[in-house]
């Protein structure tokens, strides 16, 4: 008994062992047979939906002539049909850009669109950069930094202005000097960047003023006192409205010891003023022959000393300036010398036709003092005496 129990036992084991071997297979058995029959409907479907399918279709099927209503029937099948084959071999035909603008029109008018003229014109008002290169803005100082200030100006940042460009030479008390809300004229150096902010400046502005009042004072003829601080070989410096102004040695009135002027003030005229270059150059000289100038008047008789005979006509010594009175406008007459009129050391009377300040060159004449053509060499004395009495008429001449 034992042993049939102990084989039984064994027997129960290797059934138990079997039937648990048999599970796995049985259940991957069993989705394989649902995956090729998923498969086989898949097929079905694409076989019968293919265009092969239609075709066999159509020319399997022939209407018979039964009755009206069958025959309209059939007629809207085979239409659908064809229209179905038609549209399928539409998707599969390739795509040609060329063909889809006659077939596909893309453009839009713009009446088409929800268009708001108004609208449009308002945001790019708002999205209009603040501060093009060049121009002048007022602002308030919002911010002060080691490096600088940020000044609203109105866009949507604020501008910022280095250290460097706060203003001319070195500034002391940056915070105390620039208060946040202290307002202030700048020029913008620098348009915006990414971020909206321009770069502005208050140096740049007072140096392009400075070069604007220079310029209208050199046109005017104006002269300045400068303080000279430099020298060089060539000669002074000094600044003017912050600009640096160059004085040449050849420009001073004593030009020998130049250095020594250093620290002393002089009255100078413009020479050259070029703000492309800044280039500013001055000139002494040219100054004292202006001041002289000053009292002269087109028209105005003066009586001088004759310093020079040349042989074009003769220097004369006008208090410090010197005229020309040159051979053409000494007589109506013919001469055959020059000596024969005027000596050197002579003090002689003449009217003054021309005032030069830019060559310095005074031009004075004595052959519009004669009543007749070459008075003055027959009878000199005579137009000296009445010279005051005959200037009057000649003034209309310089009235114009």
């Amino acid at each position: 008994m034992k042993g049939v129990s102990d084989n039984n036992a064994q027997n129960n084991k290797q059934i138990k062992g079997n039937k648990e071997n048999l599970k796995k297979p049985l259940q991957v058995l069993h989705i394989s047979k649902k995956e090729t029959v998923q498969e086989k409907e898949e097929l079905e479907n694409e076989k019968n939906n293919s265009p092969e399918t239609f075709k066999t279709e159509l020319t399997a099927t022939k209407p018979r002539l039964i009755d009206d209503k069958r025959e309209v029937e059939i007629n809207s099948k085979n239409e659908s049909l064809n229209n179905v084959g038609s549209a399928y071999e539409e998707l599969n035909r390739p795509l040609n850009f060329l063909d889809a603008s006659k077939e596909f029109p893309l453009e839009r008018k713009v009446d088409e669109f929800d268009f708001d003229e108004s609208a449009f014109l308002e945001a790019l008002n708002a999205n209009e950069p603040i501060g093009t290169a060049g121009e002048t803005i007022t602002g308030k100082v919002i911010a002060t930094e080691s490096d600088g200030l940020y000044v609203d100006i109105g866009g949507k940042a604020p501008g910022f202005m280095p250290k460097k460009e706060c203003g001319l030479g070195v500034i002391t008390n940056f915070k105390e000097k620039f208060p946040n809300g202290l307002e202030m004229e700048v020029l913008v150096i620098k348009e915006q960047n990414a971020d909206g902010m321009v770069t502005v400046s208050a140096r740049a502005l007072i140096l392009r003023q400075s070069w604007e009042k220079v310029s209208n004072s050199a046109k005017n003829g104006e002269l300045i006192d400068v303080l000279i601080n430099g020298f060089n070989r060539g000669g002074l410096t000094c600044d003017v409205d912050g600009l640096r102004g160059f004085i040449p040695r050849s420009q001073l009135e004593e030009g020998k010891d130049h250095q020594s002027l250093v620290g002393k003030t002089l009255k100078v005229a413009f020479l050259e003023v070029n703000p492309e270059s800044r280039k500013l150059v001055l000139s002494e000289k040219k100054a004292s022959l202006v001041s002289k100038f000053a009292n002269l008047k087109l028209g105005q008789l003066i009586e001088g000393e004759v310093l020079a005979v040349k042989p074009y006509g003769f220097f004369v010594d006008l208090g410090g300036a010197s005229g020309l009175l040159h051979q053409s406008s000494l007589t109506k007459g013919s001469i055959r010398s020059l000596r024969e009129i005027f000596v050197e050391g002579e003090m002689i009377k003449a009217l003054v036709t021309e005032i030069d300040l830019e060559k310095g060159r005074i031009g004075l004449n004595t052959a519009l003092l004669e009543n007749s053509a070459g008075e003055l060499i027959i009878d000199k004395q005579t137009v000296m005496d009445e010279a005051s009495e005959r200037a009057i008429k000649t003034k209309t001449l310089f009235d114009k």
